[in-house]
Protein backbone atom coordinates (compact mmCIF):
# COMPACT_ATOMS: atom_id res chain seq x y z
CA UNK A 1 0.00 0.00 0.00
CA UNK A 2 1.24 3.19 -1.17
CA UNK A 3 1.82 6.09 1.38
CA UNK A 4 1.70 9.61 0.38
CA UNK A 5 3.89 12.32 2.41
CA UNK A 6 2.49 15.52 3.50
CA UNK A 7 5.14 18.22 3.64
CA UNK A 8 4.68 20.59 5.82
CA UNK A 9 4.11 24.75 4.40
CA UNK A 10 6.65 27.16 6.34
CA UNK A 11 5.03 30.32 7.46
CA UNK A 12 7.36 32.44 4.23
CA UNK A 13 5.49 29.60 1.76
CA UNK A 14 2.03 30.78 3.45
CA UNK A 15 3.17 34.33 2.84
CA UNK A 16 3.20 33.87 -0.68
CA UNK A 17 -0.78 32.22 -0.96
CA UNK A 18 -2.50 34.56 -3.32
CA UNK A 19 -5.22 36.68 -1.87
CA UNK A 20 -8.76 34.31 -1.45
CA UNK A 21 -11.10 35.46 -4.02
CA UNK A 22 -13.64 35.84 -1.90
CA UNK A 23 -12.22 38.27 0.85
CA UNK A 24 -11.63 34.97 3.03
CA UNK A 25 -8.65 34.36 5.02
CA UNK A 26 -6.49 32.21 5.97
CA UNK A 27 -4.42 30.36 9.11
CA UNK A 28 -1.26 28.31 9.26
CA UNK A 29 -2.20 25.71 12.09
CA UNK A 30 0.91 23.11 12.19
CA UNK A 31 2.13 23.97 8.73
CA UNK A 32 -1.21 23.69 7.34
CA UNK A 33 -2.81 26.30 5.46
CA UNK A 34 -6.50 26.67 6.88
CA UNK A 35 -9.21 28.26 4.66
CA UNK A 36 -11.91 29.98 7.81
CA UNK A 37 -15.42 31.04 6.94
CA UNK A 38 -16.46 34.61 7.46
CA UNK A 39 -17.95 35.56 10.85
CA UNK A 40 -21.51 36.01 11.26
CA UNK A 41 -22.90 39.28 12.51
CA UNK A 42 -23.47 37.95 16.21
CA UNK A 43 -19.62 37.06 16.61
CA UNK A 44 -19.00 40.60 15.36
CA UNK A 45 -21.43 42.24 17.35
CA UNK A 46 -19.43 40.01 20.47
CA UNK A 47 -15.59 40.87 19.57
CA UNK A 48 -17.07 45.01 19.23
CA UNK A 49 -18.42 44.43 22.84
CA UNK A 50 -15.43 42.54 24.39
CA UNK A 51 -12.80 45.63 22.93
CA UNK A 52 -15.05 48.05 23.96
CA UNK A 53 -14.73 46.55 27.33
CA UNK A 54 -10.87 45.66 27.45
CA UNK A 55 -10.32 49.65 25.76
CA UNK A 56 -11.94 51.32 29.02
CA UNK A 57 -10.07 48.54 31.48
CA UNK A 58 -6.47 48.77 30.29
CA UNK A 59 -6.02 52.37 30.19
CA UNK A 60 -2.82 53.57 27.97
CA UNK A 61 -0.45 50.78 29.12
CA UNK A 62 -2.14 48.14 26.68
CA UNK A 63 -3.18 47.59 23.47
CA UNK A 64 -6.46 45.99 22.39
CA UNK A 65 -7.13 44.82 18.82
CA UNK A 66 -9.61 42.82 16.90
CA UNK A 67 -8.49 40.20 14.21
CA UNK A 68 -4.96 40.25 15.58
CA UNK A 69 -2.36 37.74 13.47
CA UNK A 70 0.10 36.49 15.61
CA UNK A 71 2.78 33.72 15.45
CA UNK A 72 2.79 31.78 18.20
CA UNK A 73 5.76 29.72 16.82
CA UNK A 74 7.91 31.16 14.38
CA UNK A 75 7.85 28.54 11.58
CA UNK A 76 4.70 26.16 10.63
CA UNK A 77 1.78 28.79 13.01
CA UNK A 78 0.22 31.88 11.82
CA UNK A 79 -3.35 32.58 13.76
CA UNK A 80 -5.43 35.47 14.08
CA UNK A 81 -7.11 36.35 17.63
CA UNK A 82 -10.57 37.07 17.73
CA UNK A 83 -9.64 39.71 20.75
CA UNK A 84 -5.98 39.93 21.93
CA UNK A 85 -4.57 42.74 24.14
CA UNK A 86 -0.73 43.41 24.64
CA UNK A 87 1.12 45.41 26.00
CA UNK A 88 1.87 49.18 24.74
CA UNK A 89 6.06 48.15 24.60
CA UNK A 90 4.81 44.87 22.91
CA UNK A 91 2.71 46.32 20.64
CA UNK A 92 5.25 49.25 19.56
CA UNK A 93 7.78 46.29 18.93
CA UNK A 94 5.58 44.54 16.34
CA UNK A 95 7.13 45.40 12.85
CA UNK A 96 4.98 47.34 11.03
CA UNK A 97 5.22 44.91 7.96
CA UNK A 98 5.47 42.05 10.41
CA UNK A 99 3.65 40.05 13.03
CA UNK A 100 3.50 39.65 17.28
CA UNK A 101 6.29 37.01 17.74
CA UNK A 102 4.69 34.74 20.45
CA UNK A 103 0.79 34.81 21.42
CA UNK A 104 -0.52 37.91 22.96
CA UNK A 105 -1.08 37.86 26.77
CA UNK A 106 -4.67 37.65 26.53
CA UNK A 107 -6.16 35.44 23.94
CA UNK A 108 -10.17 35.86 23.56
CA UNK A 109 -12.23 33.35 21.15
CA UNK A 110 -15.65 33.71 20.30
CA UNK A 111 -17.67 30.19 19.70
CA UNK A 112 -18.23 29.32 16.53
CA UNK A 113 -19.30 26.23 14.72
CA UNK A 114 -15.47 25.87 13.41
CA UNK A 115 -14.26 26.33 16.83
CA UNK A 116 -14.06 22.59 17.73
CA UNK A 117 -13.59 21.73 21.36
CA UNK A 118 -10.44 20.00 19.85
CA UNK A 119 -9.27 23.02 18.42
CA UNK A 120 -9.91 25.16 21.33
CA UNK A 121 -7.60 23.01 23.38
CA UNK A 122 -4.67 23.00 21.01
CA UNK A 123 -5.09 26.99 20.78
CA UNK A 124 -5.12 27.61 24.61
CA UNK A 125 -2.85 25.18 25.12
CA UNK A 126 -0.37 26.67 22.45
CA UNK A 127 -0.76 30.47 23.65
CA UNK A 128 -0.12 29.45 26.97
CA UNK A 129 2.83 28.08 26.51
CA UNK A 130 4.12 30.88 23.49
CA UNK A 131 3.29 33.99 26.05
CA UNK A 132 -0.79 34.29 26.80
CA UNK A 133 -1.46 35.17 30.59
CA UNK A 134 -5.13 34.22 30.11
CA UNK A 135 -6.81 32.03 27.29
CA UNK A 136 -11.20 33.14 27.16
CA UNK A 137 -13.40 30.80 25.20
CA UNK A 138 -16.54 33.39 25.01
CA UNK A 139 -20.16 30.75 24.24
CA UNK A 140 -22.59 33.14 23.36
CA UNK A 141 -25.09 30.50 23.55
CA UNK A 142 -24.50 29.33 26.88
CA UNK A 143 -23.69 33.32 27.92
CA UNK A 144 -20.69 32.24 29.54
CA UNK A 145 -16.74 32.83 29.25
CA UNK A 146 -14.15 30.35 29.94
CA UNK A 147 -11.19 31.96 31.66
CA UNK A 148 -7.74 29.44 31.44
CA UNK A 149 -4.73 31.09 33.19
CA UNK A 150 -0.87 29.77 32.10
CA UNK A 151 -1.05 28.44 35.44
CA UNK A 152 -3.07 25.37 34.15
CA UNK A 153 -6.33 26.88 36.16
CA UNK A 154 -9.43 27.41 34.05
CA UNK A 155 -12.86 29.15 35.90
CA UNK A 156 -16.02 29.31 34.19
CA UNK A 157 -18.16 32.64 34.59
CA UNK A 158 -21.53 33.02 34.18
CA UNK A 159 -24.07 36.08 33.91
CA UNK A 160 -24.15 38.10 37.18
CA UNK A 161 -20.55 37.35 37.74
CA UNK A 162 -17.45 39.53 37.18
CA UNK A 163 -14.36 38.25 35.34
CA UNK A 164 -11.24 39.59 37.03
CA UNK A 165 -8.34 41.21 35.00
CA UNK A 166 -4.88 40.21 35.41
CA UNK A 167 -4.07 44.08 34.92
CA UNK A 168 -6.68 45.22 37.66
CA UNK A 169 -10.00 45.69 37.30
CA UNK A 170 -13.15 43.55 36.06
CA UNK A 171 -15.38 42.99 33.48
CA UNK A 172 -19.43 41.94 33.94
CA UNK A 173 -20.14 38.80 32.28
CA UNK A 174 -23.73 40.27 31.56
CA UNK A 175 -21.80 43.67 29.66
CA UNK A 176 -20.76 40.89 27.07
CA UNK A 177 -23.53 39.61 26.14
CA UNK A 178 -26.13 42.59 26.40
Amino acid sequence: MATTSTRLMTFEEFEKLPDHPHGLRYELRHGEPILLPPPIHGHNVTQLRLLDLLRRTAGDARRVSMEMGFRPLPEYEYWVADVALVTKACWDSIPWKGHLSGSPELVIEVRSPSNTVAKMRDRRKLCLETGSREFWVVDVDLREVEVSTADGRAVIYKSGQQIPLFFGGRIAVDEIFS
